[in-house]
């Protein structure tokens, strides 16, 4: 797909706004409905960005090229009771993902980290795999 020059001002976008640097793409519905749409046009701008490194080409810290999901409170709530996890309601929860070292101990240090940090934020971990300490 070529690009047409800028597309017509619509909704937030105004192309007098435009200018050459490396950036960023945001999409979203205007009304917050959930739509597989988004992230098709989503990939799609993540493909054109490539020229930013958007391909995890560096070696040591990758630059965080990538798409932003809702949380999928479906999902989480069907797998919930197999993991022995109580779900909050949708929208009372954060989600986070960590990469952890394959040694058992070093892994083990980490998930003690990050269980103490969330007690001094007073926030609660859910969903923790127990095979993964």
């Amino acid at each position: 797909m070529r690009n047409a020059g800028y597309p017509k001002k619509q909704g937030l976008y105004d192309p007098q706004f435009e200018h050459d640097n490396c950036g960023t793409g945001f999409l979203a519905h205007m009304k917050g409905k959930k739509s597989h749409q988004i992230i098709e046009d989503a990939l799609h701008v993540l493909r054109n960005l490539e020229h930013r490194g958007g391909q995890g080409d560096e070696v040591n810290t990758g630059d965080g090229a990538g798409i932003l999901l809702q949380i999928p409170h479906r999902f989480f709530a069907s797998i919930s009771d197999s993991m022995d996890m109580q779900l909050p309601s949708e929208g009372d929860y954060g989600v986070g993902m960590l990469f952890l070292p394959q040694d058992k101990k070093k892994r083990g240090t980490c998930i003690t980290r990050v269980n103490q940090l969330a007690e001094e934020e007073s926030l609660e971990v859910l969903g923790l795999e127990k095979s993964s300490y």
